[in-house]
Parts: structure tokens; C-alpha cells; sequence
């Protein structure tokens, strides 16, 4: 499900070729103006997404009874045929994840020169020069946004999202905890971000909204329906933990419904919460697809930068686009350490 909202990913990499049905979405509301088919690809998508919301609920539904092993079941490998698919994982993990993610940095410090001599040779040399060029705006451009600025856009997005998403999580959660058959025919409608593509939420906006979508408060209402089925899934499971005699004896002494949350709900739900908070954080700072139809160019995110970056010919500015992953990469990594610091000494 969650495959279908991969938009930047195969927008970058994929090529014509490889275009899905978010991509010709995409292309069909900016650079090929065609909403009518548009929307006609909005529904195929979501048809399929429907399909899916109702197999993986009700796959849900029927394991929700099982109960975790009290025991590990890892074990170190002892085989010589254990042992070298142990060290093929961790290739692959490493070529494939830890290696972009180090590759970017470094390159982002890093300018090809060409050497002039009688044999042609490309050269490395270290620059800062991107990472300087990003606070210079050499074409007067009215839409010039320092990156610091871009962060603050990012942030305020992130937190707005943050307290949106855990105020609609927690009562959609509380209600899927012990469905009804209401319920369980709701929850595969809750579902629906999940594998619905952002541009197609995007595009649901538009459509709707108009020229009502100037407010830039549509960005983070956006992300937060994005986010909204991680922070449900993460508080469900919680919620339905607690036993109802806590809550019951806590009301029989007198506690009112909302002491009965605070003394019996909140202290089994705290790390929970943070998780939900941190998939909603996480999910709304690199959120791409639906932010590049929503937001305002004086109001960019990160990532609306990178593209705008990317957008452009010259190695300039594709090294401006690396220098400003970079600061995405740093800024994703210290909130999540923050978070986990945060919740490591709640545990304690």
C-alpha cells in the first residue's frame, strides 16, 4: 500500500519509462494541464488502494487476538550457509541504505575540476562553495528562500502536523481499539492515506478548495492526513492493552473522565504517543508529493527546495540540491535522536 505514494523517488529516478500512476497524475495537473484525466487516474488508484485497506483491516482484525512471544527467537548463525546470508543482508543494507545516505554528504563537499592538462582528468577537490551559495540569491529571484527559512517552513509544517495528527489518532484509535461493526467497516476508510498517493490528496484539494489553497494551512492538513493512519496504528495496539477494570475502579473513586485518562490512559500510552508523534514528524518533514501542489512558493519546505534545485540545469545548482538534502538528512537525524533521548529518559 504504501508503494503507491513512492512519487519523489520514481519522479527522480524513474524516467518516462518507469512512470507510474502518481507520476502521470503529477504530469497531467502542472506540466500537461489535463484534470479531467487526472482524476480519472485518482480513482484508479484509489479503487485498487480501497481493495487493499479492506484485505489488510481484516487481516488485522483476525491477528489481533494473537499475543507477542515472551522470548527471543534470535540466535547468532552457526552455519557456513547462515553465515553468508547474515554478511549478504548486510551488503545489501549497506549498498542500498547506508551507502547513499553517506555518499550525499561527502558529495555535497565535494567539486569534480577538470584538469587542463595534455590528458583529460577529472579531479575532487573539497568546497564549501554550495553550502555558501545557498544563502547568496545571485539572480534577485522574488521567490528566493534561504534555507534557514526553508527549515523553519519544514518545522512549523512538522509540528503543526504533530498535534493535528495525535488530535484526530487518539479518537479514531480509542474506537478501533474495540471496533463495533461500524468500526470495522470505517477502518479501512481511515486507511485509505496510506496506499493513496499524495498528489492524489493534492490533487483532492485542488479540486475542492480552489483558490482558497493561498492559505498555507492546507499544507499541514495535508500531511497529517498522511500521517494519520502511522499514528492510529501505533496508538491502536496501546489502547487496547488497557483493562477496563483500571478505568473502572479510577471512575469508582470519584476520578472524572478526563483524571481517569490522565492517572490511567496517558502513563501506558506516553511511549506510544511519542512513537505516533515521531511517524508524524518524520512523515510530514520529507513529505513531497502533496507539499509540490499545495504550498505556496514564498512558503517552501526542504524538499520543495531540493526540487527546485534539481529542477534547474548547471552543476551549481545540483550541487545546491545536494548541500540542501544534506541539511534534511542532519535535521531528520537530531529529531529523531532528540526524540529518542526523550523517550529513553522517560523509560528511566
Amino acid at each position: 500500500m504504501f508503494d503507491f505514494t513512492s512519487f519523489g523517488v520514481i519522479l527522480l529516478l524513474g524516467g518516462s519509462q518507469f512512470s507510474t500512476l502518481e507520476v502521470e497524475i503529477y504530469l497531467r495537473v502542472l506540466k500537461l494541464p489535463n484534470l479531467p484525466l487526472a482524476a480519472l487516474l485518482s480513482v484508479i488508484q484509489l479503487f485498487f488502494t480501497i481493495i487493499f485497506s479492506i484485505i489488510y483491516s481484516r487481516a488485522i482484525n483476525r491477528a489481533a487476538t494473537q499475543t507477542a512471544p515472551r522470548f527471543s527467537i534470535a540466535r547468532k548463525p552457526k552455519t557456513l550457509r547462515e553465515r553468508i546470508f547474515v554478511f549478504a543482508v548486510y551488503c545489501l543494507l549497506f549498498t542500498f541504505f547506508l551507502l547513499p545516505l553517506i555518499s550525499l554528504p561527502i558529495r555535497s563537499l565535494t567539486r569534480l575540476e577538470a584538469d587542463r592538462g595534455q590528458r583529460a582528468e577529472v579531479q575532487y577537490g573539497f568546497t564549501t562553495d554550495y553550502y555558501k551559495e545557498l544563502f547568496i540569491n545571485r539572480r534577485g529571484s522574488l521567490f528566493y528562500v534561504p534555507p534557514i527559512q526553508a527549515a523553519a517552513n519544514s518545522l512549523g509544517y512538522a509540528s503543526l502536523t504533530v498535534i493535528l495528527s495525535l488530535a484526530l489518532g487518539y479518537p479514531a484509535a480509542y474506537a478501533l481499539a474495540k471496533p463495533t461493526r461500524l468500526e470495522r467497516i470505517l477502518d479501512p476508510l481511515i486507511m485509505l492515506p496510506l496506499g493513496a498517493s499524495a498528489v492524489m490528496l493534492g490533487l483532492g484539494f485542488i479540486i475542492t478548495f480552489g483558490r482558497a489553497l493561498a492559505s498555507p494551512i492546507f499544507v499541514p492538513i495535508a500531511h497529517t492526513l498522511i500521517a494519520l493512519p502511522f499514528v492510529i496504528r501505533a496508538l491502536q495496539p496501546a489502547l487496547a492493552t488497557i483493562p477496563n477494570r483500571l478505568r473502572e475502579s479510577a471512575s469508582m473513586l470519584g476520578a472524572s473522565p478526563f483524571r481517569v485518562w490522565q492517572t490511567v490512559d496517558f502513563p501506558i500510552l506516553s511511549r506510544a504517543t511519542l512513537s505516533a508523534a515521531t511517524f508524524a514528524f518524520t512523515v510530514s518533514l520529507g513529505e513531497f508529493g502533496a507539499t509540490l501542489l499545495l504550498t505556496r512558493p514564498e512558503y517552501p519546505t526542504i524538499p520543495i527546495a531540493i526540487q527546485r534545485f534539481l529542477s534547474q540545469p548547471g552543476g551549481l545548482n545540483y550541487g545546491q540540491a545536494m548541500a540542501m538534502a544534506t541539511l534534511l538528512l542532519l535535521l531528520t537525524t537530531a529529531s529523531i535522536l532528540l526524540i529518542e533521548k526523550v523517550r529513553i529518559t522517560d523509560e528511566l
